[in-house]
């Protein structure tokens, strides 16, 4: 199993509602549900809430390339378009 963590802020939403994440897990290994022979696996958590504090996807490797395409390119837009995001401490 690969894994990767990062200390991230934000908030996800969960079966309870919104809840705040402090962490993701990025995993590269077999998955649980997707019919891949392997997958990234990435989990946004709040580390302090345990178990239930979650939001866990299944991505092919092709759909996880996608999905960094995606954020770089908002990231990049929205910094373009809207003016400098504020980095979290």
């Amino acid at each position: 199993m690969i894994v990767e963590q990062a200390d991230i802020a934000g908030a996800g939403k969960g079966p309870k509602g919104w809840f705040r994440v402090d962490r993701v897990n990025v995993m590269f290994d077999h998955p649980f549900n997707l019919p891949e022979d392997h997958a990234l696996s990435i989990d946004f958590v709040d580390a302090s809430a345990g178990p239930g504090a979650r939001v866990a996807v299944e991505l092919t490797a092709e759909s996880g390339r996608e999905l960094v395409r995606a954020l770089l390119a908002a990231i990049e837009r929205g910094e373009r378009e809207l003016g400098e995001i504020a980095a979290v401490s």
